[in-house]
């Protein structure tokens, strides 16, 4: 290095330190890095922990010359960046002491969909490094813009990582190297790195950020561990969703199962089948042919040359800003990261299929599966002017992509899918845990609940983090959310649940619905569900949450249910937005219905449980499905009636079902009767959509 570079790198260290030399990061910055459309993330080196002058021009040295590692020219080839045009300086900063304390990354929008109004966080505790290069499962946050910028608690869920690993300096007599790698203790990968209100004040910044420059940003931070400080350390444009049309969506779908050879977190929503290939390290390159499936333990920018010849990646380690994540969101390929045993469980030359369309947990199976992929531009359909289409969902992995789907909203959320796959334990197993007497679903709820104050908490929490999703993915447009509706067979499946539900002989017609949320068996269950409601709306601000109670049998048991939520908190004549919606399945809602509509402020039919009371037929029985029909003439009839008696009572009603998506006939039955919305599940919506402009089509000839 020039005599006259290094003198004055070596003054302006001494005048950084003003005395005693302490600890500084070294890094690069290059001409044609953190552009919106190439990231170049990890293709020049950084070094940290760097003190004292010698150790300091070596750095920068080597800083310079990673300008020419073959992974730098490599990445610059593929992207047609001319060599000689792009120039590389180096940043000296004073190290943040998040060695002693945690660092991230940060996202201004929901880094698997690109849903905007989103910022995601993660975290680690140490340096920075661990959650760059995949190392650790960090912690992860969401927090939802627009009711940040209204004061409320946005955070709309946290997901506790594994953090297996802490990046801490060595010691300054390890010349080897700065940092090492220690195992996080056990009391500390059981604790979040970050607490609410640093949660909330990152994200505020975040959202600065991304309102100065204007676009999706992608950002580093690290909390310093003597001062307690936060620090933003680098703001860079995010580059995959930003250069994408949001509403052009490739939609992929397994059609056949296989066995599961590993697990991960997903992404991406793809599908890959091909040759699994086990590579050591980027020198086996080699030995990896186009299109083949990498299976490792890790990745760092040393593999960028090698996985653009992938059809898909699959790590042992890593989160969902790891190294890999970013680059195979760049290559448009999937990934799944952090299956922990990928490498034992994966033959190296077996065909396997990698599958992101499942949610958030990504699975290898193995064979060549088939699989469908279908393209939709969304941009250019049109929705039905007078009947709204809606979706019925239940699963928040899904809620954020589904958004850019054409909708009015979610006319059914089905909680039961939270709490089977999210909560997983019986409502009264936790009020009443100390009652337990099976001993293993104690120690599972235990599991499960450790980092929680009280068991209780971890209902309300989960169940609230499940519904907030699914309502910020759809904010402002209606999400109705409906009250559990398990029956006591599929309660008593839960965890700890068997001691808490009778037996019956036919559940489907038993203790389900409304005649639970003031049976003493389950009445302290429906207050949790209540608390978890109330918190989505008040503390986190999502007011687009509606209400709606199922199998209501009479009017009297109408009237005690809104009594016990306007016990636990649900009460209309204090929150003057709250809307109670009832399911119209039953016989009696229909023939009662100016009286059930003198109680509720909407209804949705529930066409399967309306057919089934009408006809007389088990909708459970294989014997007689045959004669299960929701357009027989009487189900016909009743609908009809329900449809007509709202409309004289002046409030809103649905109907949520497959038929009028699979039968256009249905669809243009329940238009003519002037229903005011149709839900369908995601794969039936657009076919549903079709068939109500149909409806609607014809509806306006025949008027004419």
């Amino acid at each position: 290095m020039p005599e006259v570079i290094s003198s004055e790198i070596s003054k302006a260290y001494k005048e950084l330190c003003g005395g005693e030399y302490f600890e500084v990061a070294v890094r690069s910055s290059a001409t044609a890095e953190d552009l919106p459309q190439a990231s170049f993330a990890g293709q020049h080196e950084s070094f940290l922990n760097i003190k004292g002058e010698k150790e300091l021009l070596s750095a920068v040295q080597k800083c310079f010359a990673s300008l020419y590692t073959d992974r730098a020219i490599k990445y610059r080839e593929d992207n047609g960046f001319a060599h000689e045009k792009v120039a590389l300086s180096v940043g000296i900063q004073k190290m943040v002491r998040s060695d002693k304390a945690c660092s991230g990354v940060g996202f201004t929008l929901e880094p698997e969909s690109g849903f905007r109004n989103v910022i995601h966080l993660s975290g680690v505790w140490g340096l920075g490094e661990n959650i760059v290069q995949g190392e650790v499962t960090p912690d992860e946050f969401f927090v939802f813009k627009p009711t940040l910028i209204k004061g409320k608690n946005a955070i709309i869920q946290k997901k506790l990582g594994a953090k297996e690993k802490t990046m801490i300096y060595a010691d300054q007599g390890n010349d080897q190297t700065s940092t090492i790698n220690i195992y996080t203790p056990e009391e500390k990968r059981m604790q979040f790195v970050l607490n609410d209100e640093e949660i909330k004040k990152l994200s505020q910044w975040a959202l600065i950020i991304e309102q100065h420059y204007d676009k999706p940003m992608d950002i580093e931070w690290a909390k310093d561990g003597n001062s307690g400080e936060i620090y933003i350390i680098q703001a860079r444009p995010e580059t995959v969703h930003s250069q994408k049309n949001p509403f052009i969506i490739h939609e992929y779908q397994l059609q056949e199962k296989g066995e599961v050879l590993a697990t991960g977190n997903a992404i991406g929503s793809k599908v890959a089948a091909g040759v699994a290939r086990i590579l050591q390290s980027p020198k086996e390159a080699d030995k990896l042919q186009q299109g083949e499936i990498i299976i490792t333990d890790i990745t760092t920018p040393d593999w960028d040359p090698v996985l653009k010849k992938a059809a898909a990646i699959v790590t042992n380690k890593g989160g969902r800003t790891s190294h890999a994540s970013i680059v195979a969101r760049e290559l448009g390929v999937p990934a799944i990261v952090g299956c922990s045993n990928a490498t034992e469980k994966i033959k190296d030359g077996e065909v396997i299929t990698v599958s992101c369309c499942e949610g958030e947990v990504g699975s290898v199976y193995k064979g060549a599966l088939k699989f469908k992929e279908t393209e939709h531009d969304f941009s250019q359909t049109r929705k039905p002017e007078t009947t709204e289409a809606m979706l019925i969902l239940g699963d928040p992995d899904q809620a954020f992509k589904l958004s850019f789907y054409p909708n009015s909203g979610v006319g059914l959320l089905r909680m039961e899918f939270i709490i089977t796959h999210f909560i997983q334990v019986h409502p009264m197993a936790l009020v009443k845990f100390n009652e337990l007497k099976d001993e293993e679903a104690k120690k599972k709820i235990d599991e499960l609940t450790h980092h929680y104050p009280n068991k209780e908490q971890y209902f309300i929490e989960k169940l609230a983090e499940g519904v907030a999703t699914i309502a910020a993915a759809f904010y402002p447009k209606d999400v109705i959310v409906r009250m559990s509706d398990f029956k006591t067979n599929e309660y008593a499946n839960l965890i700890g649940g068997k001691g808490f539900e009778p037996h019956e002989e036919n559940p489907m017609l038993g203790f389900r619905g409304a005649s639970r949320y003031y049976n003493d068996l389950y009445k302290e269950g429906f207050r949790l569900e209540c608390e978890a409601i109330k918190k989505v709306r008040e503390e986190m601000g999502l007011t687009n949450v509606k209400v709606m109670i199922p199998f209501c049998r009479t009017v009297e048991e109408g009237k005690k249910v809104i009594e016990v939520m306007t016990q636990n908190g649900l009460d209309r004549k204090t929150d003057k937005t709250l809307h109670i919606y009832m399911m119209a399945e039953i016989p009696s809602n229909v023939l009662l219905a100016e009286e059930f509509a003198k109680l509720f402020d909407g209804f949705s039919i529930g066409s399967n449980d309306l057919t089934q009371l009408t006809l007389g037929i088990d909708r459970d029985s294989t014997i007689i499905s045959n004669l299960f029909n929701e357009q027989n003439p009487a189900a016909k009839m009743m609908i009809a009636t329900v449809i007509q008696k709202a409309k004289q009572a002046h409030i809103k009603i649905g109907l949520c079902g497959q038929a009028p998506s699979d039968y256009p006939e249905f669809a243009q039955f329940l238009v003519a009767q002037g229903i005011n919305s149709i839900s369908f599940s995601a794969d039936a919506l657009l076919n549903g959509i079709t068939n109500i402009l149909k409806a609607e089509a014809q509806l306006t000839v025949s008027a004419i």
